[in-house]
């Protein structure tokens, strides 16, 4: 095997995009190696990982061969009875062929395959030194990153990410003669453009990542993130709390600094008053700072931010960041305060002039319909109907705040905050008003995949009607997804009100649910339909009057428009699919959700059950042969032309092994009666199991199809009953192999 020395290449730039950073530098790695793999040249990877600050991009690999392996070459030439003519000379083809190859005629092999035997030429040169190829890897792997927005530079007609600066390519302790972007390869790394402004020779690859460091530089992206977790908490600890360390901040600050310190900053307490979320949002999205929470999780008037320099004093950096985030909170403060004195009802009204769907009509319609469905679920799960329906309709009124107009992640959120607060609601008791608040943040969970689903009963009824109207208004307008294309997010909502259902464990009929929701879709539509009607009409009257004519001319005589609105089971249909996901990331078999998914329960909860049964059920022993027996008898019922009897005449069991099971069957028709219609699933299928000796017993003694129609339907019959009870729960002949 060829030797192995260390390979280190860093493109050296401006600074990159933050948020592509990671990416870019990932790219750039798995390049590098896919270019090295596809020239045979053999790579000792090691630990190796992307090394990258914002203004590099490193591969550092702990071995590389200095040469490629011998390279072999076979080519195939043409066949014998076009190679040679009569008198076993070469023809003229064959003469070619050897030319090209460079060899006589008489130093090709044979080589047969099915159409006959040919010519063929084999040969074995040396392999090329990684050192030649490395600058063709370098530009391989740089042409397959994905670089958002290229930019050019000077007058040059290339373009990356950013302009690039220096270029180090070596392989072992020797420099790699090459050149990318102009920018000729050496040795010499750059420190830290504020801290160490200077070259940084580079001796070896194996010396990389200490020399930077001793220039002020934390190549290492992990390194960086260690160091930030540790001193922004450590600065947290010393302002008396915690901090908040949101993963997507931290990965953001890590890709800013290259050599972090942490600078602990306060604000006026005044700014509490704003619900912290606004303040929060501010300083993570628009600072990269890391808010400090109290033991119970309140934020306090203390932040840290993290800088790219190390001054011996940081003050000037403390006030620089506070002096940039208080314009940010006055606004904040200024919209919450504007907030409250408009109110919750004023917020409301303005709803019917916002559209939410063009075909759906506005903000407001889709209110009433979801207070209307919250109004009909509430009692099904022992909430108060007139608590659902009250705070469905104030459950929206934030959207046309100042607040959430700034921070549109806060919707729910403010709502929240104003409910607490708001005159309208001042007749509620201080639990219910409780309740309200909290339903009207809870009701937008699960916000984003791996979400908690709302935690108050009262919550989950609003998340649930939402969730519905969504479903069925989005198929109304035609935004059924295809492909990547989903505007509506309805897979997420789907997947959000069956997690809703599930996990609250409510025992709902979802396919009645959706049966109701578009009646009530169908009668927004309409009412919609004749306000649009009438607000025509009414133009159409004033400028007839204005004209001089009759008003009579002026009015509309179309109908009103009613829009096609999908079934409920292509809705159900929609909402399983999207359960085949949920339950393949907990770990489901296919088998097992296809099994639950053909009876298509009414009850998601009843679907989640009949699941866990089913998972139960297929541990036993006996699982793999019932489940195979019973395909075998609907195969059996398929098949079959006759007409058969609702049950067995008990008169007809001539055989045994038939009488012994039509005696288990109505034995275990009895034991599983009660299970399943209390949803005991896995008490009802192990009572099935236990059907396996006689299920054998009749598959090994007894003929089915005999000439006797009486009999052949009788034992139809007797499997039919004894098929309907083994796919009770589900459809186990989908565990058959």
């Amino acid at each position: 095997m060829s030797d192995l020395q260390p390979l280190l290449i860093e493109l050296g730039t401006e600074e990159l995009p933050v948020k592509a950073l990671p990416g870019l530098a990932q790219a750039f790695f798995d390049g590098v190696l896919a270019a090295l793999d596809k020239r045979g040249i053999a790579v000792e990877r090691g630990e190796a990982k992307p090394l990258y600050t914002p203004r590099r991009l490193a591969v550092l690999l702990p071995g590389v061969a200095v040469e490629q392996p011998e390279q072999a070459s076979e080519v195939f030439g043409p066949y014998l009875n076009i190679a040679l003519d009569a008198d076993g000379q070469p023809t003229r083809a064959l003469q070619g062929f050897a030319a090209k190859a460079g060899v006589e005629w008489t130093q090709l092999e044979r080589a047969s395959d099915a159409k006959g035997e040919r010519f063929v030429h084999r040969s074995v040169t040396a392999g090329a030194k990684t050192a030649a190829l490395l600058p063709e890897v370098l530009r391989e792997a740089i042409a397959g990153m994905p670089i958002p927005k290229p930019m050019r530079w000077g007058d040059h007609a290339f373009a990356f990410a950013r302009p690039v600066h220096w270029l180090v390519l070596l392989l072992g302790k020797d420099v790699v003669e090459g050149e990318v972007f102009g920018v000729r390869a050496d040795r010499m790394s750059r420190g830290h453009r504020f801290l160490h402004d200077k070259q940084v020779w580079i001796s070896t690859p194996d010396d990389y990542v200490d020399a930077l460091r001793g220039a002020k530089v934390l190549v290492d992206a992990d390194e960086r993130r260690r160091r930030i977790v540790e001193q922004v908490e450590a600065a947290a600890g010393a302002a008396g709390g915690s901090a908040r360390i949101d993963a997507d901040n931290l990965a953001q600050v890590t890709c800013l600094v290259e050599w972090p310190k942490a600078v602990s900053c306060a604000f006026e307490d005044d700014y509490l008053a704003v619900p912290q979320e606004a303040l929060v949002a501010t300083m993570e999205a628009n600072q990269k700072f890391f808010p400090v929470l109290d033991d119970g999780g309140r934020l306090t008037a203390r932040f840290i931010g993290v800088a790219n320099v190390d001054p011996a004093d940081d003050s000037e950096i403390r006030k620089g960041y506070e002096r940039v985030i208080r314009p940010r909170f006055a606004d904040a403060r200024f919209f919450f305060v504007e907030d409250m004195k408009q109110g919750l009802a004023s917020m409301n009204d303005g709803l019917a002039t916002v559209t939410y769907q063009a075909r759906l009509g506005t903000v407001a319609d889709k209110v009433a319909r979801v207070a209307a469905l919250a109004e009909a679920i509430a009692p099904q799960v022992g909430v108060d109907a007139a608590l659902a329906k009250r705070t469905s309709l104030v459950s929206k009124a934030d959207l046309q705040s100042r607040l959430v107009n700034e921070f549109p992640e806060l919707q729910g959120i403010a709502g929240r905050h104003y409910a607490m607060q708001d005159a309208s609601l001042s007749d509620l008791s201080h639990e219910d008003r409780s309740a309200v608040a909290n339903a009207i943040d809870e009701a937008w969970q699960p916000r984003f995949a791996g979400d908690d689903i709302a935690l108050s009963p009262l919550g989950k009824v609003l998340a649930i009607a939402d969730r519905l109207d969504t479903l069925a208004g989005g198929f109304a307008a035609g935004l059924k997804p295809t492909g990547n294309k989903d505007p509506f997010a309805l897979r997420r909502n789907a997947l959000g009100l069956a997690r809703t259902i599930i996990e609250s464990g409510f025992n709902l009929d979802v396919q009645r649910l959706l049966d109701r929701t578009i009646i009530c879709l169908e009668e927004s539509l309409l009412l919609m339909g004749a306000r649009r009607k009438f607000e025509t009409a009414q133009s159409m009257v004033s400028q007839a009057a204005e004209a001089g004519l009759p008003a009579s001319i002026g009015l509309p005589h179309d109908s009103v428009e009613v829009r096609y609105v999908e079934r409920a089971d292509e809705l159900y249909d929609f909402i399983l699919d999207r359960l085949r996901g949920y339950y393949t990331d907990k770990g489901v078999p296919a088998s097992h959700f296809n099994a639950v998914a053909e009876l298509k329960p009414a009850s998601l909860y009843d679907f989640d059950r009949r699941i866990d049964a089913i998972g139960t059920f297929a541990q036993l022993p006996e699982a793999e042969a019932l489940a195979a027996a019973n395909k075998r008898i609907l195969n059996l019922l398929k098949k079959s032309t006759d007409e058969i009897p609702a049950i067995e005449d008990k008169d007809l069991l001539r055989e045994p092994a038939e009488s012994a099971l039509a005696e288990a069957v109505e034995a275990v028709y009895a034991e599983t009666g009660h299970a399943l219609a209390h949803g005991d699933y896995v008490d009802a299928l192990a009572h099935l199991a236990r059907l396996r000796p006689q299920v054998d017993a009749f598959f090994d003694g007894v003929m089915v199809n005999v000439e006797d129609a009486d009999l052949r339907r009788n034992r139809l019959a007797l499997l039919k009953r004894l098929a309907d009870r083994l796919g009770s729960v589900a459809a186990i002949e989908h565990l058959s192999a």
